[in-house]
């Protein structure tokens, strides 16, 4: 079975389960600042994507996601920034010093960096679904990074395989149980599989 989202298939014979020991869930954060992909309508601005589709609550964005990229350039206002099919969203707390302060959104010296920064796009789009690209970093990993390990994230094969060459035994000691496609396989097979040029859908369960 296959399922079209933007141009490309998502084929389900590419879905892996892990059942790690929750300390764990950590080592998977270098995947997330990476980036990883998500299925999403597209065409909406960065704070319905954020808060309706992905449930961050409003709270929290404004709170304690202080800088935002967009295709490498910085967002002031969530209300009126359009995410497109394949846009690369940089979520980030508050970084320290100057530089933090200047890449705040909405921030004192947003003029200052308004050369890099996202201009905004009120003209309305209709709604598509799509896939886009997020990166975690700093906090940020700690706090949204297990849920959405826990939801499933999208990978290209070629990352998540350099990602299980390098784990050490204790990853594998701590990695109890594995399933693909539905069939439970030994974890200790998993360097072995060949998942370059694939897509794999992630998704980690706690123990």
């Amino acid at each position: 079975m296959e399922k079209r989202v933007s141009g490309w298939s998502l084929r389900m014979r590419n879905e892996l389960h892990l059942d790690v020991e929750t300390h764990l869930t950590r080592r998977f954060f270098h995947l997330l600042q990476q980036g990883f992909m998500v299925e999403a309508q597209v065409g909406c601005n960065v704070k319905t994507l954020l808060c309706e589709q992905l449930g961050i609550s409003p709270e929290y964005l404004d709170e304690r996601i202080q800088t935002i990229f967009l295709d490498g350039r910085s967002v002031d206002n969530v209300n009126s920034t359009i995410i497109r099919n394949g846009s690369t969203l940089t979520l980030s707390a508050a970084m320290p010093g100057l530089v933090g302060a200047t890449l705040r959104k909405g921030g004192y010296y947003a003029s200052m960096r308004r050369q890099i920064s996202h201009g905004e796009n009120t003209r309305p789009e209709s709604l598509e679904e799509g896939m886009i690209v997020l990166k975690f970093f700093n906090l940020l990993l700690k706090e949204l990074g297990p849920t959405f390990l826990n939801r499933g994230i999208w990978l290209d094969g070629e990352i998540l395989e350099d990602f299980f060459k390098r784990q050490p035994n204790d990853f594998w000691a701590g990695c109890k149980a594995a399933t693909r496609d539905g069939e439970n396989i030994d974890p200790n097979l998993l360097t072995e599989i060949k998942w370059a040029e694939k897509r794999v859908y992630l998704k980690l369960r706690k123990l």
